[in-house]
């Protein structure tokens, strides 16, 4: 059942993620108006890489996914760099910038897939000593 859930709440991020990652390069100035910067010659720079570091995030969100959904022993590694980068991003932007909406978005789904990580490895674990 948690692994399940942590599928669900996988693929739903990596599509969120994909979405943004589609946006920034196929839409620069919406991306970035999305968040607050005006897109001109100096701001060119910035929707670029913000492009990619979007494509990064979206491909270890795609990795973790895949480790899950084969049962790699090595899924927990993923799943929980991302649960805490979202935790840390949700945190650092409702801190910086005062928007709560990241606050909630980020950071619950990187609390969700911590805790469904935590329950996949216990439900693991106990599979294993009986």
């Amino acid at each position: 059942m948690a692994r399940t859930a942590l599928l669900v709440v996988l693929l739903i991020s990596l599509l969120l993620e994909l979405a943004l990652t589609v946006g920034a390069f196929g839409y620069p100035v919406f991306t970035l108006a999305q968040f607050g910067v005006k897109y001109g010659p100096e701001t060119q720079f910035l929707a670029y890489i913000v492009a990619w570091f979007l494509l990064f995030v979206s491909m270890v969100a795609g990795m973790a996914a895949v480790q899950v959904w084969k049962r790699r022993p090595g899924f927990a590694t993923w799943c929980y760099l991302l649960g805490l980068w979202w935790i840390a991003l949700g945190i650092g932007i409702y801190y910086t910038f005062g928007k709560p909406d990241n606050l909630l978005l980020d950071s619950v789904k990187g609390l969700l897939i911590l805790v469904l990580t935590g329950r996949c490895q216990a439900s693991r674990v106990m599979a294993r000593r009986y």
